[in-house]
């Protein structure tokens, strides 16, 4: 009787177990549904003319090679020059990843090993720009970079210089966060026998920590790679929607006029400049990954 009871209770909990794992699956799939459902609606609607997007944004497209015709005509708007916004978005968003990775680990691998009073209230200090809402600093951020500009004579505004400072400020907070828990993980032994073989600190750093570093690294150019290139509201208030240096996102809102939306191009555009983030993340996904849960497995 024990017996059939324990194989009664083993056939139960493995059925609770699988139908447990359909619904989480089913709940799942929904929930893909509903996140690619206006990623469906860019493509879908991207190859039709104004009319059809108007009278029919659910269906599919006529003709899906219209697609290629608004990519020409993209390509040779002079309101959106977009090889010339590609290449801006290019170089402020990997030099400001490139930037925030490397100030950030410094930081953080300084604030974990340096033991004094003043290590946690300056790690609070950082975290605290986690929690202040951007809004709040737009206008003040706006004001600090012409004030700059009066004290040195450096311009801010418009530049690759003054967009990457703000968001290395920005960006920051969240990668020491994420930084200083991956370096406490990591033995100080190593560390110190790289000094008793005669390394500096900055050598220790960047040849004994900063490749253990890797997984994070990673995770964190994809997430704040994600971030920059779609970023849309930091680079209007520093560089304006007619500046030089303006990046994808700035030239894609130059199509929405006042009276006029060319959605055809308007969505046409969104694919152009979110194609280059998707396929990072295509590739980088397992970094991302390994980078989420080595600190916590190490």
């Amino acid at each position: 009787m024990i017996t059939k009871n324990k194989v009664y209770s083993k056939q139960h909990h493995f059925l609770s177990k699988k139908i447990l794992s359909i619904v989480t699956e089913v709940f799942a799939f929904l929930l893909l549904l509903l996140f690619f459902f206006p990623f469906f609606l860019v493509i879908v609607n991207a190859a039709k003319p104004l009319t059809e997007i108007i009278l029919r944004p659910m269906s599919l497209p006529n003709n899906w090679l219209n697609i290629f015709d608004n990519v020409v005509e993209i390509l040779g708007r002079n309101n959106v020059d977009y090889f010339r916004s590609f290449f801006n978005s290019i170089i402020i968003t990997s030099t400001s990843l490139i930037a925030i990775g490397v100030f950030s680990a410094m930081a953080a691998w300084v604030l974990v090993r340096t033991k004094t009073r003043y290590s946690f209230w300056i790690f609070m200090f950082f975290l605290a720009g986690m929690v202040i809402p951007f809004q709040v600093v737009m206008l003040p951020l706006t004001r600090l970079l012409q004030n700059l500009k009066n004290m040195t004579g450096i311009p801010f505004k418009d530049t690759y210089h003054g967009v990457i400072m703000a968001y290395i400020g920005f960006g920051a907070p969240l990668s020491i966060f994420l930084f200083h828990g991956f370096i406490k993980s990591i033995p100080i032994d190593i560390e110190e026998a790289a000094i008793i073989d005669g390394c500096t600190k900055a050598q220790v750093f960047f040849k004994v920590v900063f490749p253990i570093l890797k997984p994070i690294f990673v995770t964190l150019l994809v997430l704040n790679g994600m971030w920059i290139w779609n970023d849309y509201l930091l680079p209007v208030l520093v560089i304006g929607l007619g500046g030089s240096t303006k990046t994808l996102p700035l030239s894609v809102a130059n199509l929405a006029g006042y009276y006029d939306k060319e959605w055809g191009l308007i969505l046409t555009s969104v694919l152009m400049a979110a194609l280059p983030i998707l396929i990072l993340f295509f590739f980088a996904q397992k970094h991302i990954i390994k980078g989420m849960t080595s600190g916590a497995i190490k």
